[in-house]
């Protein structure tokens, strides 16, 4: 897909900035409350899967061949962007489940 030269880069600096800082908050509020290991865990998962997810995506946007393969390329790239994705939002409903139980006190 043809795009501006700049976008590419824009793309991957601005994703990698706002995805380091959700990692090292998450990563700073589990060293902080340490009381639901399993919920920032998930989380985590989720970050990493995304951005596995993003880097396919990317790669399938940005591809600029020119042979008679190229759309199935970029198809299966956007296919495993797709699986990849879904993997990291059940990642999150897990550790958004994690969060919302309720502790059975005393």
């Amino acid at each position: 897909m043809p795009l501006e030269q700049e976008v590419r880069g824009m793309l991957i600096g601005g994703f990698t900035i706002v995805m380091g800082i959700a990692i090292l908050t998450t990563l700073f509020l589990w060293l902080k409350n340490k009381n639901s290991n399993f919920g920032y865990f998930w989380t985590i998962l989720h970050f990493l899967f995304f951005s596995i997810a993003i880097y396919f995506f990317i790669k399938a946007i940005s591809n600029n061949y020119i042979h008679p393969m190229a759309s199935e390329e970029n198809s299966l790239q956007i296919g495993i962007a797709g699986v990849v994705w879904a993997f990291s939002m059940i990642c999150l409903l897990m550790g958004i489940a994690s969060f919302s139980k309720r502790r059975k006190d005393g």
